[in-house]
């Protein structure tokens, strides 16, 4: 853990515990705000200070339970703010708020500590271009392209592969990009984690990725304080060793979550909906951090939780307000066996425009999603009177469609185990020439199951070419 000590000790008294809320008497030094102290028999309770009530007393936030705490306790000041710990030695590794190691393996031991409360990086030394980020996967590339140095948000439920999609973008960011991965667990089941954990081990993209977790069982201040640490150790990757980073974070709701619990034990008035009056600033304050410099690029992936999918509520409008791209994975697709079961209706992303992705590209998509909308007008007529009642337009659409959404599908890396076919990584100039040759019919004689989790459109070719061989 790190050290913050620094000389003599400024010692306090606990005055008032209120669940995670204490409040301290400093009769010598006030404590500065965002100060970790320390108090209880061993120093295990970890408290930051969050405001100054008057020039004697301060009233923090416990980041650890506070059960033993009492009042005329000493509180020890350790002089700076909750560190986070920084060098390759933490790659492979899975840490807490803290930066103590979870993953039963010794605590790395050549690591810098850096404060996890830095300022976002100056408009100055911010790149201005607009780049895209290919992630190899057809889907996403064609229709959702995503920005290096941007910020996407991942909508979907339980089972319809939100953990699949995230481990196969850390894979093919290790393998495409030399870059580094950090996952970020915010309100996370310690199921979740542990699954996680074993999924990228078995995938083989631990060594490049970093975990850090706030677990649903801790105090919300744990939780508030989980996301600023996992960026602290980004900025290091991205400053420092000028590499690009993949964060992913998992679920930045429960950041919104945790802050207005925060914010309602401080004794703050709620705002609309019962959330924090600060909601604005401390996502902002977070998400601003995310960003793309001359150095290097941290683009960020966030799993988001919309309450009673409810797009208007304040913790939606506030996150997507930050994103540059939105894929909502659908369950329906899932069950048809369409993975990645990215909907292409409803997702979006503000960098399919002619000025970014070019001419052919942004045509190719916008045609994409017409024929895909047709066909999904169409789904009501065909499964109510059959496909012969079509007219030979609409019958030629509905072929179009069905080929489309196939050859969108794609075998994964983080998959090869499970379903013995080998990944693959398409780029984006191979997915938007197969796309536009199903657009132009030149595969409407192959039957849908040669177009069915292939990589290019090339081996649908050398499907029919092995079978008239055979």
């Amino acid at each position: 853990m790190a050290d913050n000590s620094r000389g003599p000790l400024n010692l306090g008294t606990v005055i008032s515990v209120r669940g995670s809320i204490v409040d301290i008497l400093f009769e010598k030094h006030l404590p500065h705000v965002y100060t970790l102290l320390r108090a209880g028999k061993e120093k295990q309770i970890a408290i930051e200070v969050l405001t100054q009530l008057d020039t004697h007393r301060v009233r923090g936030i416990a980041l650890t339970p506070t059960e033993g705490l009492a009042r005329g306790m000493a509180v020890e000041d350790t002089g700076g703010p909750l560190k986070a710990p920084v060098g390759r030695e933490i790659l492979s590794r899975m840490f807490d708020v803290f930066g103590d190691t979870i993953d039963r393996r010794k605590p790395p031991s050549n690591v810098q500590w850096r404060s996890i409360h830095q300022a976002p990086p100056p408009l100055m030394s911010r790149s201005t271009t607009s780049e895209i980020f290919e992630t190899g996967i057809k889907a996403i590339d064609v229709l959702v392209p995503l920005e290096r140095g941007g910020k996407a948000g991942l909508f979907g439920g339980a089972g319809v592969g939100k953990t699949v999609l995230l481990t196969e973008m850390i894979h093919n960011v290790v393998k495409q990009h030399q870059g580094v991965s950090i996952f970020c667990g915010i309100g996370e089941r310690c199921r979740e984690g542990e699954e996680l954990y074993r999924d990228m081990k078995d995938a083989g993209v631990l060594p490049n990725t970093v975990m850090v977790f706030g677990q649903m069982n801790e105090p919300p201040g744990a939780r508030f304080r989980v996301g600023h640490t996992a960026l602290t150790m980004a900025e290091y990757f991205r400053d420092d060793e000028r590499r690009d980073v993949l964060l992913l974070i998992d679920n930045i709701f429960r950041f919104i979550q945790a802050g207005s619990e925060v914010s309602g034990l401080m004794g703050q008035m709620p705002s609309r909906l019962g959330y924090q009056p600060t909601l604005g600033t401390e996502l902002s304050e977070l998400e601003e951090r995310i960003s793309t410099t001359d150095a290097g690029a941290i683009m960020s992936i966030q799993a988001v939780y919309v309450p009673a999918d409810d797009f208007t509520d304040p913790s939606a409008v506030h996150t997507f307000s930050h994103l540059s791209a939105s894929i909502v994975l659908s369950r329906k697709r899932a069950s048809e066996g369409l993975y990645p079961a990215i909907d292409p209706l409803q997702s979006n992303s503000k960098m399919a425009t002619t000025g970014i992705v070019g001419e052919r590209h942004y045509r190719l998509a916008q045609e994409i999603r017409q024929t895909l909308a047709q066909y999904s007008e169409l789904k009501d007529i065909i499964s109510m009177l059959g496909m012969e009642q079509l007219s030979a337009e609409d019958r030629n659409v509905v072929a179009r469609a069905r080929r489309l959404e196939r050859f969108l599908t794609q075998p994964f890396f983080t998959t090869e185990q499970f379903t013995g076919i080998k990944g693959k990584f398409v780029s984006l100039s191979d997915a938007l020439e197969g796309c536009e040759r199903i657009l132009r019919d030149e595969f409407k004689d192959y039957p849908e199951s040669d177009l069915y989790m292939i990589g290019t459109i090339d081996e649908a070719i050398a499907k029919k070419s092995n079978r008239e061989k055979s």
